[in-house]
């Protein structure tokens, strides 16, 4: 099973799923992938219970769900390990997710050095070992070919494969975390290690499809352990591509300037026909940061800003029409746009950015309004090469 624990690429409130409450403090949560995975072990498991033991047909499926809750606690324990250690050092724990295929540890911030970033990615593969060695010890003490004796094989073999592959060192595992604080201590540059541990997490993927492909060619892999793997080896691939993306957009984080990026606002008064506000928008005026076109802003009666224009609006009223059409039906109240101050890093602004998703930000300097900032505008300096969606 796969997991890794991660910093926050959703918003709390958007997380598919169900909450399972707090433990230890913190929100868990059940994805919906979850609950196919429970009918396919529940199946599969009562499957091998009638054919390794003595229990009669309905009892069968109680055990098998009864295997998937365990494998969930396991799960559950592992991550547990991540936001225990991560809380130690004073990083800020938004939630624990179980998914499909392991699960992930929601942080709200990266670790401080690489000592705490190794430390908090190995917390998770030393809890499964411990618990698959209990296991283990379990499984040997217990009577063999007992229902008891099989539950405490198959933990082991869960979590011993858990914190094995886990261990692998390539993102999005806890190995690449691992690999990337090694490399980032060396270099001095935590994006460095993200990416070189995102590559090494593309082998690992790669390397695991050719391995099940074999084992399957071989008659060791079932066709369902293929599927299964497969999908794992998928996951792991996209994991380490956006693994590298990441790295590569925080390298540029230091381009970031908000007062030469954001579009400066040009004022005009409430009720202002459309066709005189282009005029003078278009008219002569200060040269601005950039040489960035004005944004069209409505002021009200004492000059205060309440609403920019929407540019994809105003353009689709006829050129005969604008000078009967007052600015204001073009334009948006600022009420609920964003407030960003001028003076933010680039890694702040895109913190921002992601924690308070929107098409437009309203950059400021003190109480003023200085620029509109479109989010478009900073994809396009964070990823020069990346096609933007029309």
């Amino acid at each position: 099973m796969e997991d890794t624990a991660k910093r926050p690429d959703r918003r709390p409130d958007r997380r598919p799923g169900i909450s399972l409450g707090r433990v230890l403090g913190f929100p868990v949560h059940l994805h919906t992938s979850v609950l196919f995975l429970a009918i396919l072990v529940t199946v599969l498991y009562g499957e091998f219970v009638r054919t390794q033991l003595d229990v009669p047909q309905p009892a069968r499926y109680a055990v098998g769900l009864g295997f998937v809750v365990c494998l969930l606690g396991s799960v559950l324990l592992h991550e547990l390990g991540h936001a225990l250690t991560a809380r130690r050092y004073g990083i800020g724990v938004r939630g624990i997710t179980l998914e499909m295929l392991g699960g992930y540890t929601e942080m709200d911030r990266d670790a401080p050095t690489p000592k705490v970033d190794l430390l908090v990615s190995l917390a998770g593969p030393a809890v499964s070992l411990v618990l698959g060695l209990v296991a283990v010890v379990a499984t040997v003490l217990l009577p063999d070919r007992t229902l008891i004796n099989q539950l405490a094989f198959q933990l082991a073999a869960a979590n011993l494969l858990v914190a094995v592959f886990n261990a692998l060192p390539g993102l999005p595992l806890d190995g690449g975390r691992a690999l990337r604080a090694a490399v980032w201590a060396v270099t001095r540059d935590r994006h460095v290690g993200t990416e070189a541990a995102g590559w090494v997490g593309r082998a690992v993927a790669a390397g695991t499809a050719g391995l099940v492909v074999l084992l399957t060619v071989a008659g060791i892999l079932s066709p369902f352990g293929l599927i299964f793997m497969l999908l794992v080896a998928f996951t792991l691939w996209q994991g380490a591509g956006q693994s590298i993306r990441v790295a590569r957009i925080g390298r540029r984080f230091p381009l970031v300037d908000l007062e030469m990026l954001a579009q400066p606002v040009f004022p005009v008064p409430s009720g202002t026909p459309l066709a005189e506000a282009q005029r003078r928008v278009a008219g002569p005026h200060p040269a601005q940061p950039g040489g960035r076109e004005p944004a069209m802003a409505v002021t009200d009666s004492v000059g205060r800003l309440v609403a920019l224009v929407d540019r994809a609006a105003a353009a689709a009223v006829p050129p005969e029409r604008r000078p009967w059409v007052a600015v204001d039906t073009v334009a948006r109240g600022i009420d609920g746009v964003r407030r960003i101050p001028v003076d933010l890093t680039g890694e702040q602004v895109v913190r921002t950015v992601q924690e308070h998703p929107g098409a437009q930000y309203l950059v400021t300097r003190g109480e003023d309004v200085i620029g509109v900032l479109h989010v478009a505008d900073l994809a396009q300096l964070l990823e020069p090469n990346r096609k933007m969606s029309p």
